[in-house]
């Protein structure tokens, strides 16, 4: 029992250190993956057989049972470009996710092993035109891994709710004339997806790919910045360790920040809490997003 204590206590912990905890997998073409233990629920064996979905995408390869609740599956080799997984004719494993407060299945090669890593050393890959790649860490061997950027994955696989809906369209119409937000992520698609919203709204809004460019851009506009909208899972410097470096600068403590994340679970509200964080708010609902954004605004 106290080692298992510590063992998620240690876990909790990685938050405030600027580190995360990644299990590393391979796929058809035998690389090295990795994904944020925080976003498994299960690892377990792929059957042989799954329900096919009409007419889905072709590395939608069906949906499975999990407790009752239908999971679409997604062969995550052929999501990415490379050759699909006979999971029909060779042993395969599915790694069960929470993105965005749903849960998805993922078709894998193979899991690795379990690695903890400094998001200082994760790297986004320089000159690299690879949409669903992100960063870049390495094992302890020297060999590499891949972080996906999951959430363009799972763009353009199943599709991620884009819009407005008429009512907070309207509600959100011109409220943000003149004024001027700053977001951070590292994934292409969360950025095109909060544009959109902030363009909606009437926002001019600066993107930036990293903690590090958001706080070289504030140290140069941080007067001219009314709001700061970051992920949390970000090569360099994670979301938590951004905020609580705003909040301990004197001239970015009462800047306004919402932490915004595909970890969608409760713990990460509190630690987003704990870090200064204004709100968080889960990824990607845009009536939440807009609504959050507008009543913390209205604050003053």
């Amino acid at each position: 029992m106290a080692s298992s204590l510590d063992e998620a206590l240690q876990r909790s912990n990685l938050s405030q250190s600027n580190q995360m905890e990644m299990l590393t997998f391979r796929l058809t073409d035998n690389q090295l993956y990795g994904i944020n233990v925080f976003k498994i629920i299960e690892i377990i064996e792929c059957p042989r057989r799954l329900d096919r979905v009409p007419n889905s995408h072709p590395a939608v390869k069906g949906v499975l049972d999990f407790r009752g609740t239908p999971l679409t599956v997604i062969d995550l080799s052929e999501a990415v470009g490379l050759p699909t997984k006979r999971f029909d004719a060779e042993l395969a494993y599915i790694i069960i996710c929470e993105y965005n407060r749903n849960l998805t299945a993922f078709i894998v090669h193979a899991p690795d092993t379990l690695l903890t890593r400094s998001w200082q050393d994760i790297h986004k890959p320089e000159g690299v035109n690879a949409l669903s790649l992100v960063a870049i860490a390495y094992a302890d061997s020297g060999e590499a891994i891949m972080l996906l950027d999951i959430e363009t994955i799972l763009s353009d696989v199943i599709g991620i709710e884009r819009d407005l809906s008429h009512v907070a369209a309207t509600e959100g119409d011109g409220g943000g004339v003149g004024r001027h937000v700053l977001v951070v992520d590292d994934s292409r698609t969360a950025i095109m997806l909060l544009q959109s919203v902030l363009d909606k709204m009437g926002f001019t809004n600066t993107p930036m790919s990293s903690a590090d460019r958001a706080l070289e851009y504030l140290a140069r506009e941080h007067g001219h910045v009314d709001l700061v909208i970051s992920d949390i899972e970000m090569p360099g410097m994670d979301g938590f360790t951004f905020t609580r470096t705003l909040r301990d600068h004197v001239d970015y403590k009462h800047l306004k920040v919402i932490l915004h994340s595909s970890m969608s679970n409760p713990s990460n509200q509190l630690k987003a809490e704990q870090s200064g964080a204004n709100k968080f708010v889960a990824k990607f609902d845009p009536d939440s997003l807009s609504y959050e954004i507008s009543s913390l605004l209205e604050e003053g």
